[in-house]
């Protein structure tokens, strides 16, 4: 059986204020056969009933909404025992609420723009474990990271600190490899992959697997395209 036989169908609860976006992911969604949108929410404040009953592998989450914007949701997600993965679509003018997104924990954060192949890699990364951040958005996503107050995040650390297979680990994290992938791209066992992300962890002083993509871009280890 080959891997794509062994995958499993993701499914998604899409959260949008327009009509369009939803029914334009769900086309999209049955096009493939490798997600299935079983819920779609209007506004935020209509997320947390959803998952709950719906329990869904990954939210799409919309930034800009007119009741409950997107970092509040997710805010509100988060008081969640066990909630999925969030992967944020945004546009270039974001950079306010990816601050909330941030705060809050957000695992992913692409172009709302962006469709195919490269959404359905996104999504699928963030269901494994990783994190995803779009080149076309990293300096946006960057520049909110760096605006943070210092209260709400460690003080940046620089890579020197890190051996040279961190560092590599570091990288594949940045270009959105899962820990299975690394670990066949480095020659290396899940569970040493794991190891060496928790070692990257300390000594960069961050939290979770975004805040560490971001410190890879800082330090220039992805390169980050103009807009």
């Amino acid at each position: 059986m080959t891997p794509d036989a062994e995958r499993k169908r993701i499914r998604v609860v899409v959260v949008d204020d327009q009509l369009l976006v939803r029914e334009g992911l769900r086309r999209l969604f049955d096009a493939t056969g490798d997600f299935e949108m079983v819920g779609e929410c209007a506004d935020g404040d209509e997320v947390v009933a959803t998952v709950v009953a719906l329990a869904p592998d990954l939210v799409l989450m919309d930034m800009r909404m007119k009741r409950v914007d997107g970092g509040t949701a997710i805010r509100d997600l988060s008081e969640l025992p066990d909630r999925p993965p969030v992967l944020v679509l945004t546009t270039f003018d974001d950079a306010d609420t990816l601050r909330d997104a941030l705060r809050a924990g957000a695992e992913g954060f692409m172009l709302k723009e962006s469709v195919g192949i490269d959404l359905a890699r996104a999504m699928r990364t963030l269901v494994e474990g990783g994190a995803w951040i779009d080149p076309a958005v990293a300096a946006t996503v960057l520049a909110a990271y760096r605006s943070t107050d210092e209260g709400d995040r460690p003080p940046s650390v620089g890579i020197d600190g890190l051996t040279d297979r961190e560092v590599e680990v570091l990288r594949c994290m940045a270009i959105g490899r899962t820990n299975r992938e690394i670990a066949d791209e480095l020659f290396i066992s899940e569970r040493t992959v794991k190891t060496h992300i928790g070692h990257v962890f300390t000594k960069l002083e961050v939290r979770d697997r975004v805040a560490a993509v971001l410190r890879a871009y800082e330090a220039g280890l992805v390169e980050r395209p103009s807009r």
